[in-house]
């Protein structure tokens, strides 16, 4: 249980502080629990590592069993530019897929699976992001084919609960199919 005065680490890594009163943990699991505690006891510099040699890996397995990694779907994203107003169809969820490595990432951009019920929607670009600041080390940082959506914001993870905080999702230009307006 969660006492009085903390907070559950949230996607926002910046608002425990914020917390006021009790928040009870309805968490059940030992896997769930063990997977949370290792997402708030690894630091981000030792994510990154163990990701890169566990990358390194699977890169071996794959040359070993030779199996190609091509099976990817590759799509230059960077050509297709979006902006305000566009609209776009999110592509299916097994073409998205095709896209994402072991960690269900694209360029360092994660799938999540709560993004997965606007796979196969029309949609409307908000804006396309060239910076934000990243609050796990409150520094602005620089990005290229990724964009908002209207209206598509997060309300929580089942880790974690409902959030109100209302963020929106980075979605990669690889993922979105521009179409024509009408």
């Amino acid at each position: 249980m969660i006492k009085s005065g903390e907070s559950p680490v949230c996607q926002c890594h910046c608002v425990p502080q914020l917390s006021s009163g009790i928040i009870h943990d309805q968490r059940g699991s030992i896997l769930l629990s063990m997977k949370l505690f290792l997402k708030r006891n690894i630091s981000d510099a030792n994510k990154r590592k163990l990701k890169k040699l566990s990358g390194k890996i699977m890169h071996n397995v794959r040359a070993a069993n030779k199996t190609n990694s091509s099976h990817y779907l590759q799509t230059d994203g960077e050509s297709q530019h979006l902006s305000a107003g566009d609209i776009i169809r999110v592509r299916s969820e097994e073409e998205i897929q095709a896209t994402l490595d072991e960690w269900n990432e694209l360029k360092s951009c994660k799938f999540m699976d709560e993004q997965k019920k606007y796979c196969n929607t029309i949609q409307r670009v908000l804006k396309p992001v060239e910076r934000f600041v990243d609050e796990r080390d409150y520094r602005v940082k620089k990005a290229k084919g990724l964009v908002l959506l209207e209206g598509v914001i997060c309300e929580g993870t089942p880790d974690y609960g409902r959030c109100d905080r209302a963020c929106f999702y980075f979605w990669r230009v690889e993922w979105l199919e521009k179409l024509e307006q009408q």
